[in-house]
């Protein structure tokens, strides 16, 4: 897992200033060296710069980058990000064309697969990833991404120059880019975020290459090719066949992932999604006389204080404790103290470039910097609710149809601490339903399909366009930080596809939540665990930690001189400091309230300073 980075013109030529240019390219390594502390490197051509930090994690002594391969007399570049999980299929593919690798690596099969078939080989891909290769022969530079955005890739224009990054941070290294805010970089902080719209790079000018797409640039200008969407279509298996292909397509996702040429490990909670993966891996190493390494996450003196409820229906501890026995895993148990969560919230910032999921964020941050010790490699069980149906919004009729996003049904608790004109001005309730709508449109409906079956379905798309996007974003940016790839089985391509498709009767058979995950893993997990309610990443119930952040926010607002006095109402934000948990339902997700609104505005506020942000509305 690595970094990249670069910039391209197919009219310059930068190497009239090849120092200045180098030293662009060695800036974008620099704050972009926690992806990949390994190794480093950059390449500089007339019209187009490469920067690259890599994490070896496959063929350590064969991958170094920018790579160069040849064809015809003409050189070809790439500069990589990610794992590729179906490589002996595109090896076999090259072969049949006699092209064969001189290493191991993943990177070089990409780089020859495109000289060999074109860009379109990429519809073959198995993987997560984020590339970029620059074709001298035509002097065009293509920018790839996978299906569902698990790894990032940022670009913006400056000059008639595209300048790329896997993080905002590294385009910010070119000469006169700088961090811009108007009324939609606003609203995807003040309204969705921390969900952002896909395509959006929140800062002005700025663009996230959409998940499932591939940008080509040339001297004619930009081309956007969409290689992969989710499609509706009749689902035909029965319910027998239906579990027993589920089963197949979730343990060979797994196992798939679980290629590295360093150790692995796993997450896991004591909940079914993780408790799958960790099963399967288990088994596979087993096989190899080798035991997996688990970790699963709590906060100090946590029991003292939780208090069950319908989000977080019970403590994680006893159920992690049966499945270590159950597994006999390597096991370790990682705390975090309110403090450290609290005191990470702006690195959360530094590793997103933006705020982020506050301190659901800040805690992950700090349990993957503990992981990344003794392992670089992590699978985990996320995405496994987006998938197969395991929130709320899917089974609770208000919000199924509540005709906007369901994890933020109320844009009330945002707009009552901002400022009256600020939130007149930002038209916050037509944005986000312009960009609901414009998303909903965007998945085709069944006609055999009724009115809730439709609302599912879009609840569904919803769910894995946005909800999964912001999860994904929140494990490759909290774990990268640290130089940890988290890897999510659950984002499976052929997986995902197929299980979108399947009919809700099924998904949901007899009113059992997740009832095909469950069903097609029978054998694999202790009935105790396969049935367990979900219960959601933990959260502190400390009420020292909500009294430390409120602290903190008013020593914030007591400095004239902060930016959160444009934003904010203190008349509101003071009364609603006095007492956080009148704050009422969630605004994002299910756990993000109170506590988690003044870490929010903690991470607004430091991001405006740290990045110094011009707003422009």
């Amino acid at each position: 897992m690595c970094s990249i980075s670069g910039f391209y013109d197919p009219t310059a030529d930068f190497t009239g200033q090849r120092d200045s240019f180098l030293h662009i390219l060695d800036e974008m390594k620099h704050c972009l060296a926690h992806r990949g502390p390994d190794d480093n490197d950059s390449l500089l051509t007339p019209h187009c710069g490469l920067a690259h930090t890599r994490l070896s994690i496959i063929d350590l002594a064969g991958g170094p980058q920018p790579m160069t391969r040849e064809l015809d007399g003409y050189p070809y570049h790439i500069v990589y990000n990610g794992e590729i999980y179906n490589m002996k299929e595109l090896k076999n593919d090259l072969a049949s064309h006699q092209v064969f690798p001189k290493t191991n690596s993943d990177t070089e099969i990409l780089l020859l697969s495109y000289l060999t078939f074109g860009a379109d080989f990429v519809k073959k891909v198995d993987g997560i990833f984020a590339f970029a290769i620059y074709d001298n022969r035509h002097n065009t530079l293509t920018l790839f991404r996978d299906s569902f955005g698990v790894k990032p890739l940022f670009y913006t224009m400056i000059n008639g120059t595209i300048v790329f990054s896997s993080e905002p941070k590294g385009c910010f290294c070119f000469p006169g880019i700088k961090a811009e805010l108007d009324a939609d970089g606003l609203n995807e902080i003040l309204s969705l975020g921390p969900a952002h719209t896909p395509g959006s790079g929140v800062f002005y000018g700025f663009h996230e290459l959409l998940p499932g797409c591939y940008l080509t640039c040339s001297v004619f200008g930009q081309k956007m090719t969409q290689y992969f969407h989710l499609e509706s279509r009749p689902h035909f298996d029965s319910y027998e066949e239906t579990v027993e292909k589920t089963s197949f397509l979730i343990q060979d996702a797994i196992k798939r992932q679980m290629v590295s040429d360093v150790p692995i490990c796993t997450f896991l909670s004591g909940g079914v999604d993780s408790s799958v993966v960790s099963a399967v891996c288990a088994a596979e190493l087993k096989k190899q006389g080798k035991k997996l390494t688990t970790f699963s996450f709590d906060f100090i003196d946590n029991d003292k204080y939780f208090k069950a409820n319908s989000f977080q229906p019970s403590q994680d501890r006893p159920y992690v404790d049966k499945m270590v026995s159950f597994l006999d895993s390597d096991h370790h148990y990682l705390e975090c103290d309110n403090k450290m969560q609290a005191d990470l919230l702006y690195r959360s910032v530094d590793a997103h470039d933006l705020p982020c999921m506050a301190d659901i964020d800040s805690s992950l941050q700090y349990f993957c910097k503990e992981v990344s010790h003794s392992h670089k490699v992590v699978l985990t069980g996320e995405c496994a609710d987006e998938v197969f149906g395991g929130y709320p919004w899917f089974h609770r009729e208000e919000m199924l149809n509540s005709g906007t996003f369901p994890w933020t049904p109320s844009l009330t608790p945002r707009k009552v601490l901002l400022k009256d004109d600020l939130v007149k001005s930002l038209h916050m309730d037509e944005y986000v339903k312009k960009i609901y709508d414009r998303s909903v449109s965007e998945i085709n409906v069944l006609p055999s399909e009724n009115e809730i079956e439709t609302n599912r379905r879009r609840i569904g798309y919803l769910n894995i366009r946005f909800f999964m996007q912001t999860l994904l974003n929140r494990m490759d940016r909290t774990s990268m930080f640290s130089g940890l790839e988290a890897r999510v089985p659950f984002a499976d391509r052929k997986l995902v596809d197929y299980v979108f498709n399947i009919p809700w009767e099924m998904k949901a058979k007899d009113g059992l939540v997740k009832n095909i995950l469950r069903q097609a893993s029978k054998g694999l997990l202790p009935d105790e665990i396969l049935f367990r309610r979900k219960s959601p990443y933990p959260k502190t119930y400390n009420p020292y930690y909500e009294n430390l952040l409120a602290k903190r926010l008013k020593e914030v607002l007591a400095d004239s001189a902060s930016p959160l006095h444009s934003l904010l109402d203190l008349k509101q934000v003071t009364q609603f400091l006095e007492n956080p948990k009148d704050y009422g339902a969630p605004w994002y997700g299910q756990l993000m309230a109170g506590p988690q609104m003044i870490a929010y505005l903690l991470q607004i506020e430091y991001f405006l300073r740290k990045y110094n942000v011009s707003i422009r509305i």
